[in-house]
């Protein structure tokens, strides 16, 4: 081949790579889907309560809602359980939510409810769930985590660590 064309046959694969990283940065891209956005992913969790019925987060939609992941072995969220069935109790007249995930056994949350119960929606999720936790903001992985949703199902906050009154009232007060 002649060094002429050599150049010529440069300048062509060059174009192309250059056309073909311009499209990608500067063309349309795919909508998220669930799979790949954690926030919106919640809405499509296999959810069931800690008897195994399912449990629809339907109502909980188009309200700002405190989703709090926790564990009956984590002190931290033990302790701040009656205060999150406070705040729900307090705020749901006024539009607000609170939805427990529990990243443990059933039959754990079960007894933990028995003694301590709440009066806000309490899912299950096993513990392969920790890698979500981790897209959610959570790179430790630990327990407690909590957000806190907007009415249009984005993650308004973070709280990695026990709750206490006066965040949740920061939180509320917007």
């Amino acid at each position: 081949m002649s060094p002429e064309r050599r150049v010529w046959l440069g300048a062509g694969v060059g174009a192309a790579v250059l056309g073909g990283v311009t499209w990608r940065l500067l063309g349309p891209s795919p909508s998220p889907t669930p799979q790949d956005d954690p926030q919106a992913r919640l809405w499509q969790l296999p959810l069931t309560d800690p008897q195994g019925r399912p449990l629809s987060l339907a109502p909980l939609r188009g309200r700002p809602l405190v989703v709090n992941f926790w564990a009956a072995w984590c002190a931290p969220c033990v302790r701040e359980m009656p205060l999150l069935d406070r705040f729900a109790q307090a705020h749901r007249a006024a539009g607000w939510e609170v939805l427990g995930l529990a990243l443990d056994k059933p039959e754990a949350v079960q007894a933990f409810l028995a003694r301590t119960p709440v009066g806000f929606p309490v899912g299950m999720l096993g513990l392969d769930q920790m890698g979500w936790l981790r897209e959610l903001g959570n790179p430790a992985g630990a327990l407690p985590y909590t957000l806190l949703l907007d009415a249009r199902g984005h993650v308004r906050q973070r709280k990695l660590g026990e709750l206490d009154e006066a965040l949740l009232g920061r939180w509320r007060e917007g």
